[in-house]
């Protein structure tokens, strides 16, 4: 179901791990951040697979394996195998065998994750821009990669080599906060050779033919914490999705988001799998959800009401957006959102 248009998240009577066969979770911000389980994931994934969801894992970072991923999951107490993970090493790897013969060389940028995905598509990873490589393709290597590194895929694509990005996540969520991501090492390369790499990882289609093939999802839900990748993924890929608070994105951004940006269902954490969705309603000068009324009037949000923060936040999204159309609301929501505790 497309996105397109929409000016309030969506309500649904039956609770979404009935609703949808299969969850196409994002990892970093929604399950984990910085290797720790986030709180109420695990046991609400564990009811939502229990009641016959299938859960797929479906990430931009491309430095871990499909099986380093499922064996860290398992350790969380989220049991998963490696057909359970689509990451965004596999998507750009099917890209470049998609347009070079088997056996050809490529310049790697990244880690093991990356290098595993390659080998699998019958390409040969190599290190350096004299190896004579017939691509370059960058994903994140983890906080230790060097700028030497750069520097060989600068070499090798300022002579003309075809470059290729998994993911250009400027951001990545970490135990200790947000970290640079593999967009802004992109940035790098893209600065010293003034070229524009193919990029493969969400929100753009090579992701997601990569999950649909790998998953045969028929009514998938995507759940993300990101606006820029997984919900415009979800919009891409005229799916709907579930955004969770727990990552990147606070209730600010959300309320300011273009219209590609804005999910069907928004919640607090991964319980939101769990429950129907209460409906939004258009109300006399406003909108109502719960015990809230929302509206837009003198170039200010107004909210009145009780009762859950999450309830007036999808209140305040459809005031939000529908003041907004198809650009972007640009009302100082701070004062609106300390009320709700957000």
């Amino acid at each position: 179901m497309s996105q397109t248009g929409r000016i309030m998240p969506s309500g649904s009577q039956r609770a979404l791990n009935e609703a949808y066969d299969t969850a196409l979770l994002d990892l970093d911000g929604v399950v984990y951040a910085g290797g720790a389980a986030i709180a109420h994931a695990v046991d609400a994934l564990a009811v939502a697979r229990d009641g016959g969801m299938h859960l797929a894992y479906v990430t931009n970072n491309a430095l871990r394996t499909p099986d380093a991923v499922a064996a860290h999951l398992t350790e969380l107490g989220v049991p998963a195998e490696a057909a359970d993970v689509i990451t965004s090493a596999q998507a750009v790897a099917r890209l470049i065998a998609d347009q070079l013969p088997q056996g050809s060389r490529v310049l790697l940028i990244g880690g093991e994750g990356l290098r595993v995905a390659l080998i699998e598509r019958g390409l040969v990873p190599v290190e350096s821009a004299d190896d004579d490589p017939a691509a370059v393709v960058q994903g994140y290597g983890g906080p230790d990669i060097t700028w030497a590194r750069f520097a060989e895929a600068s070499y090798a694509v300022a002579r003309g080599v075809p470059w290729f990005a998994s993911n250009t996540d400027l951001t990545i969520p970490s135990g200790r906060g947000i970290a640079p991501g593999n967009g802004a090492a992109v940035e790098v390369v893209r600065i010293a050779t003034g070229a524009e790499p193919q990029v493969a990882g969400k929100p753009l289609p090579p992701m997601h033919r990569e999950t649909v093939l790998r998953t045969g999802a028929e009514r998938p839900l995507v759940v993300g914490d990101r606006l820029d990748t997984d919900i415009e993924g979800a919009f891409n890929g005229g799916v709907d999705s579930l955004l969770v608070l727990t990552g990147v994105t606070d209730a600010a951004q959300l309320l300011a988001a273009r219209p590609e940006h804005r999910p069907t269902f928004v919640d607090a954490d991964l319980r939101g799998l769990l429950t129907g969705q209460p409906e939004v309603a258009e109300k006399e000068g406003g909108f109502g959800c719960g015990g809230w009324t929302a509206s837009v009037a003198d170039g200010a949000f107004a909210l009145d009401g009780d009762g859950e923060a999450m309830d007036g936040l999808r209140a305040l999204c459809a005031a939000a957006w529908t003041q907004a159309g198809d650009g972007v609301c640009d009302l100082d929501p701070s004062k609106v959102l300390e009320l709700l505790g957000l």
